[in-house]
């Protein structure tokens, strides 16, 4: 978003290092050894199989953006590397050819998230982790981490309207209760006889942040205002209003509007070089009209 080339200068020797590390980590077929507690999120914790296939995407993932990184900075030999061990790990992966989830119609904690990673990593289709898992009973097994990749992988099967379902599900149910922020941890089942957490909790009712929570987030531990859980605002801005940035430090963005049942979305995108401003509408025939005020430094692509 920035083009910061002099950030990721900054940040060279400690990237480089950690690369080198992570690469340790994979054994020569291609399988991630990451030791000590493994771990992808709470509510995933129990699932080995998903935390397996979560961490080897992961993985996966790294060395494609350490290549990328490496590429900028001249590392040529360790972004060579990199490629070399993401070429491994997804032919170990495809191998294995795990899916989630392996029993039909039955959605575990963290089936999702591994689905997702997966998707997002191409060790997997993207549809048919759509299908299989993340659009099957719409927000249930959702985690408030791992939500943003959710929303992600639906919208790379093209599944903009389950997501879209999804946030006025899931992350809407904590603003039906009275939050202005998003929270550490979310379970849709805390919801009935649950009172709000503006007010105090009536008699009769269960409070929301002190009777729920699991793991290390129990009476009053998790917080109601995190970053981890932010990730519809990130997810609407790149794909409801459809801004990505084709070049670094914002100079070619792509506007690509997807409403789904919206009649009309709005906003602002921040750029090093302004802010732009856009507006979407949909007409009679369901095609969609965008009027786009951006600074000129920026060439906006459709």
């Amino acid at each position: 978003y920035q083009g910061n080339l002099a950030y990721l200068q900054e940040q060279r020797s400690y990237m480089t290092a950690l690369l080198r590390h992570l690469i340790s980590k994979v054994d020569p077929s291609g399988q991630e050894r990451l030791d000590g507690n493994r771990f992808l999120d709470w509510p995933s914790s129990e699932n080995t199989p998903a935390i397996d296939a979560g961490l080897q995407s992961l993985m996966i993932q790294a060395m494609r953006a350490g290549e990328e990184l490496c590429t900028v900075l001249g590392e040529d030999v360790l972004a060579s590397e990199c490629r070399m061990v993401a070429s491994k790990a997804i032919e170990f992966s495809l191998r294995k050819k795990s899916r989630f989830p392996s029993e039909k119609d039955r959605i575990t904690p963290g089936d999702k998230q591994a689905a997702a990673l997966m998707a997002l990593a191409g060790i997997m289709d993207a549809k048919e982790a759509n299908e299989r898992c993340l659009a099957v009973d719409g927000a249930k097994g959702f985690s408030t981490f791992y939500g943003y990749y959710m929303l992600r992988a639906m919208a790379l099967a093209g599944n903009y309207q389950g997501a879209l379902d999804v946030i006025r599900t899931y992350w809407g149910a904590m603003l039906d209760v009275g939050a202005t922020t998003f929270w550490e941890d979310f379970n849709m089942e805390w919801l009935p006889d649950a009172g709000r957490i503006d007010e105090l909790v009536p008699a009769g009712k269960k409070d929301i942040h002190g009777d729920y929570g699991a793991y290390c987030y129990q009476g009053f531990r998790h917080s109601l205002c995190h970053g981890w859980a932010s990730g519809p605002t990130s997810w609407l801005s790149e794909y409801v209003l459809g801004v990505q940035v084709v070049e670094p430090g914002c100079r070619t963005v792509r506007i690509i509007p997807h409403l789904g049942d919206l009649e009309w979305v709005e906003g602002t995108f921040p750029t090093p070089y302004g802010v732009i401003e856009i507006r979407h509408e949909k007409g009679a025939d369901g095609k969609v009209i965008s009027h786009i005020n951006a600074p000129e430094e920026i060439r906006v692509t459709p």
